[in-house]
């Protein structure tokens, strides 16, 4: 293995191994090696399978072979989710087909960011993630089924359907994704036409037709964002079949791994000989192989909060110095927009999944000794899916890159490292992507600008005000204060100011995730300003440093006049009610800091749920 990723898999294991080691004693107290069905009593029984046909009743009281719930994300709102719809169907034949029953367990909720973007609802976005996960248990809990499959594809979806389903380890769980919509308008001439409309150059019909263009039919969008981050890290993590992550929708290969996704789930239960429960794919290693594919793609730093969360639903304890010492050793191997102009189909078509994976454990920073739902190792998904006839089978993928442009090789890697770095200094810890920003712009040295909403910027920004160097301070945005929205809004503006000649920065206790762009961002800042971190502190003008390079997000106003100032106070009251945000008042109080996993699952001692 390459010394630092053994080094810092070394360092997780070893901080998790009590909260590791309660965590799978509570899942093996929970393993019954019978269906998990023989534990209701007979009218329990009776409810569970009413509404089941003749021949799913008698197996299911047979109590001989193994019932797959289904959990699913479906709604015909979101394109990515729409394809959903299908999969029930496909899977319970393909249940049957193997001699056992499916059921639909449950249904979570799936919000579409790309809807909310800028919207009072995107201040319960990260919110869904935890509600995601207790609607997954609501599901699961009762204790009908002896695998399960998960069938979601967003930004807060798949990780809140993970934290759930850890909860029910004891069982195999395989993920069942939709794909990627075809290719419409390309990124950067989305990009282009949203800067011109932020500029006043085009009216809100060309912006209109531009995003309809873009986001145009079924399937996931094609940018490398949240969406397509939790692609490639349920595969990486070794809860996808190979290969299954960017095949299009609605086709007969995706049909095909759908099925086949529901075959493998009941072959994998502990009534068989091949068991393997969620709670031994999901391991340290396993976390480990998710960031460091995560790092190798340019991949959303929403994740830097969701693999933390992830990990703690099972027992694992990680933070951004892991993320950090682990971008130090991977190299970046893509170029997906924004970190590029080929979106995800290009990707695929280029060697996709098959073809990384290959270049990481040749690179030997993949660790290749993990338990998947495919089977021992990771050698296996450097394989591709293909239809003969109507037949699915895998064959070894591309082992050289079929477009340089995209998908590089360890050997000539577009960067050094993995591009997600950790920001720290008197204004506390953060994060920043600077895989997409040129290294002209990775230092800036300016006076702050402070604004408490990021609606405020635009107004400035077509008054002139802002055509200067400027490091924009947005602040009371963090998960207790408001949520933490992503702040997409900021990005056409700020980006103009660069293309400008001006040296301009953000720093935010919010977010921006996967289309993190151009413009330097130190983003998911903790502590939050709402619970008294330095950012309260920032007056306009204060010269702050953000340098990528160095790792240093410093406010350069000496200590005894810090010491001096009170906190700014901002009345956030009008962001907690309307558009259901009264409801989360709850997870707001009890929601832990951004390198926590900003989760308000757990309680203090990492890796317990409540």
């Amino acid at each position: 293995m390459n010394p630092i990723v053994a080094a810092v898999t070394e360092r997780i294991i070893e901080r998790s191994r009590q909260t590791r080691a309660d965590y799978l004693a509570r899942m093996e107290q929970a393993r019954r090696n019978k269906p998990h069905r023989t534990e209701l009593s007979c009218g329990n029984l009776a409810h569970g399978f009413a509404a089941c046909g003749g021949e799913d009743k008698n197996r299911l009281k047979m109590m001989q072979r193994a019932n797959i719930g289904i959990i699913s994300a479906y709604n015909d709102m979101l394109s990515a989710h729409q394809p959903l719809e299908r999969f029930p169907a496909l899977i319970k034949e393909a249940a049957s087909g193997m001699g056992c029953t499916a059921q639909f367990a449950g249904g979570v909720p799936a919000m579409c960011d790309g809807v909310t973007q800028g919207q009072p609802g995107m201040e319960l976005s990260l919110f869904s993630r935890d509600t995601i996960a207790m609607a997954t248990a609501v599901g699961l809990s009762h204790n009908m089924f002896d695998a399960v499959l998960c069938l979601g594809v967003c930004d807060k979806i798949v990780p809140g359907l993970l934290i759930g389903a850890l909860s029910f380890g004891h069982l195999p769980v395989i993920f069942v994704p939709a794909g990627p919509m075809t290719t419409g308008l390309s990124n950067s001439e989305k990009s282009r036409i949203r800067q011109l409309y932020a500029e006043g150059k085009v009216d809100r019909d060309a912006l209109l037709q531009c995003e309809s263009d873009s986001y145009h039919g079924p399937g996931t969008c094609t940018f490398y964002g949240t969406a397509n981050s939790n692609q490639l890290l349920m595969e990486a993590m070794g809860v996808h079949l190979p290969g299954t992550s960017f095949v299009n929708p609605n086709t007969p290969l995706r049909d095909a791994l759908t099925k086949a996704a529901a075959e493998q789930a009941c072959r994998i239960t502990e009534l068989g000989p091949d068991y393997r429960p969620l709670c031994r794919v999901i391991d340290e290693k396993a976390i480990v192989n998710g960031i460091v594919a995560l790092l190798a793609t340019g991949g959303s730093t929403n994740h830097t909060m969701h693999i933390i969360a992830i990990a703690r639903a099972a027992g694992v304890i990680v933070n951004w110095d892991d993320f950090s010492d682990l971008s130090d050793a991977v190299p970046l191997l893509t170029r997906i927009y924004p970190n590029g102009t080929a979106d995800v189909n290009h990707f695929h078509a280029a060697g996709g999944m098959a073809l990384l994976f290959n270049q990481l454990l040749s690179a030997k920073v993949l660790h290749e000794d993990v338990l998947t739902v495919a089977g021992q190792g990771l050698a296996q998904y450097t394989s591709e899916p293909f239809l003969d006839g109507e037949k699915l089978i895998w064959r070894e993928g591309a082992t050289q890159s079929l477009d340089s442009s995209v998908i590089s090789s360890v050997g000539e890697p577009f960067a050094a490292n993995g591009g997600l770095r950790l920001l720290k200094g008197n204004l506390g810890r953060g994060v920043i992507k600077v895989s997409a920003v040129k290294p002209e712009h990775r230092i800036v040295e300016a006076p702050a600008l402070v604004l408490h909403d990021q609606d405020d910027l635009e107004p400035l920004f077509k008054s002139g005000d802002l055509d200067r160097d400027c490091v924009v301070v947005v602040r009371f945005q963090g998960p207790s204060a408001i949520g933490m929205p992503e702040l997409h809004k900021l990005t056409p503006f700020l980006g103009t100011l660069q293309d400008r000649g001006f040296k301009v920065a953000l720093v935010t206790d919010g977010r921006m995730s996967g289309a993190s762009g151009k413009v330097p961002a130190a983003i998911h800042v903790t502590p939050e300003a709402y619970n008294g971190g330095m950012l309260a502190r920032v007056r306009n003008g204060d010269l702050i440093r953000v340098n990528a390079e160095t790792g240093e997000l410093e406010l350069l106003v000496n200590e005894s006049e810090l010491a001096k100032r009170e906190p700014a106070i901002s009345d956030v009251s009008h962001n907690h009610h309307g558009m259901g945000r009264e409801l989360f008042a709850g997870m707001r109080r009890l929601v832990s800091g951004a390198e926590q996993g900003a989760c308000s699952l757990f309680v203090d001692n990492p890796g317990q749920s409540i």
